[in-house]
């Protein structure tokens, strides 16, 4: 299958090519009954007379080229309806009737806030394209998108969540003039998903009830059927906690599939060179150290253990808290007594063979480096994050 991508320079663009490369190239097994076998970049600085062979060729069109931030309001027209009119006369020049889907936008109802040049630029490409579809037959596909975010969307051009991400990864200042208002966002790896969906023919079809998308089966429109609704007040609030997670080290609440886990995701994509690594602070003595990896508000944290040759660390026990002890090198002894009997447990532990042992509660326990020569590192995880307040942790000699 060829496939015509039309702004393929362009923030949805160069996320559908990169998901596109990959189903060609076998890196992706997740569709295999998708089969991609050439792509068709048509962006501004493609010679103009590409689009004549790229209209013969192609087996799908998605039309994502668009004006969104012209000098002149009448680009508006030029861009998101005269070029919709060259592509479908092409096509129809090659009599190929392959479907079409448009990018077009929620400011297509031309309600309220969205009746502007822009909006009715957009309705008039949908149009366009319905009445192609009556004319030759060929499938259309009309996607009226919400905000879009994401890696690499452009910041500080039409996209409030891209400028948040760039200006706070970088230290720099954002306006929140009404935390209030409330924004649709549609992730892009979600909308990549459907749009590959639609390739396969199994797209989403939707109607509007105003500016609200309704998903039904005979929709004359398709929608991406997951989108989150959320203030600019949280967004911000998310992303400033995000930015204080290596201060902090406590891991925001992320849950599958949640606005959270994607704009965590988006932010990242954003981060200097110089925020991409960061130290953590090495609790150093005679005998190794302790380092403090990450914190969860409701998972417990991560933690490594470097003890040095001979040495025993430990030699305490928790009333609740209890842990996992990971060996990932070095070879030692993890020892563990139940309070108020004299019979120990003994674990022989190393980075050769990896396995995870549990510090019960009301045990006390200690791990000793057998080797002399080598470190022993050990990765700990514990059900809770430590509280010097109330440390759960008492001195007892296994």
């Amino acid at each position: 299958m060829h496939i015509l991508i039309t702004g393929a320079a362009g923030f949805v663009g160069k996320n559908l090519t990169a998901a596109l490369q990959n189903l060609r190239d076998g890196r992706d097994r997740t569709r295999p009954y998708l089969s991609v076998s050439g792509i068709l970049e048509y962006d501004v600085s493609t010679p103009p007379e590409l689009l004549d062979e790229y209209c013969a060729r192609a087996d799908f069109v998605f039309h994502l080229a668009g004006v969104n931030r012209p000098k002149d309001p009448a680009e508006f027209m030029e861009g998101n309806f005269g070029f919709t009119s060259i592509l479908l006369e092409t096509l129809k020049k090659h009599g190929n009737t392959c479907p079409v889907m448009l990018a077009s936008s929620i400011q297509a109802t031309c309600i309220g806030r969205y009746d502007s040049d822009y909006g009715r630029s957009k309705r008039a490409g949908e149009d366009l394209l319905f009445r192609y579809a009556e004319e030759t037959g060929a499938k259309v596909l009309v996607y009226r998108f919400p905000n879009l975010f994401g890696k690499w969307c452009r910041p500080n051009y039409n996209s409030a969540v891209a400028t948040f991400c760039h200006n706070i990864a970088n230290d720099l200042p954002i306006t929140v003039n009404d935390p209030s208002v409330q924004l649709e966002l549609l992730y892009i790896d979600d909308l990549i998903a459907e749009m590959l969906d639609a390739l396969e023919g199994k797209e989403h079809r939707c109607r509007f009830d105003g500016i609200s998308t309704v998903l039904c089966g005979g929709g004359e429109y398709c929608a991406a059927p997951v989108t989150h609704k959320i203030t600019l007040g949280e967004i911000a609030d998310l992303l400033e906690s995000f930015r204080e997670q290596p201060k902090t080290l406590v891991m925001p609440e992320i849950p599958e599939n949640s606005f959270a886990k994607k704009l965590y995701s988006t932010y990242l994509s954003y981060l200097p060179k110089e925020k991409i690594a960061f130290p953590l602070k090495m609790n150093e003595d005679e005998r190794g150290s302790f380092t403090e990896l990450l914190k969860t508000a409701s998972c417990g944290q991560f933690s490594v253990n470097i003890s040095k040759p001979g040495i025993t660390k430990g030699q305490h026990w928790h009333h609740t808290k209890w842990e996992f002890f990971i060996v990932v090198s070095g070879h030692g002894l993890i020892r563990m007594r139940k309070i108020g009997t004299d019979e120990v447990l003994e674990f022989e532990v190393s980075g050769d063979r990896i396995e995870a042992v549990h510090m019960l509660p009301g045990y006390t326990h200690s791990i000793i480096n057998l080797s002399e020569s080598e470190n022993l590192v050990t990765l700990m995880w514990a059900n809770e994050m430590f509280d010097p307040e109330h440390p759960d942790t008492y001195f007892e000699v296994v």
